[in-house]
């Protein structure tokens, strides 16, 4: 069985995500989507609740798991059983870093591969900063995010 992890913060799930993670598990026979405990970052959602929000919106996938971890990726995904790390590219910008950190999860565990999948064209200009960005205006995002990540943005900055 062929196991990838498709690592992220996730801060929000945008549709960006959500093509490469379909995409994703039409290639692997089981994507781990992992959320991120970043430390340097500060989150506009927990953890918990960016699982749940992939846990509605990837739930007509069945070959799609939602896990979150702390620490090295590449132990992770050991830990996992998977042997393959999913990373979306949207431009050039992106492959520079990812090439890095690509680098250095190989020479951490060689027996861990990473499969660059390029993102849609009309997701290439798509973050979840952006998304914040705009939700944080009270603009509208749902052609950005799915609908109840728009109401989980609304609600996020009513609070605020």
């Amino acid at each position: 069985m062929k196991i990838a992890v498709c690592p992220g913060s996730f801060d929000p799930v945008t549709y960006g995500h959500l093509d490469i993670i379909t995409r994703g598990a039409h290639v692997f026979d089981k994507v781990i989507v992992a959320v991120l405990h970043n430390r340097n970052k500060q989150p506009l959602f927990s953890v918990e609740e960016r699982v749940g929000l992939l846990e509605e919106v990837t739930k007509h996938i069945d070959n799609v798991e939602i896990d979150s971890f702390n620490g090295l990726l590449v132990d992770y995904v050991a830990k996992s059983q998977a042997n393959v790390i999913i990373r979306g590219l949207r431009a050039v910008s992106d492959f520079e870093y990812e090439m890095q950190a690509a680098s250095i999860n190989r020479k951490l565990k060689s027996e861990v591969e990473t499969f660059f999948m390029m993102t849609n064209n009309q997701y290439s200009y798509l973050s979840s900063s952006i998304v914040k960005e705009v939700a944080k205006y009270n603009a509208p995002v749902a052609d950005l995010v799915p609908d109840i990540v728009e109401k989980a943005l609304q609600e996020k900055y009513r609070q605020k």
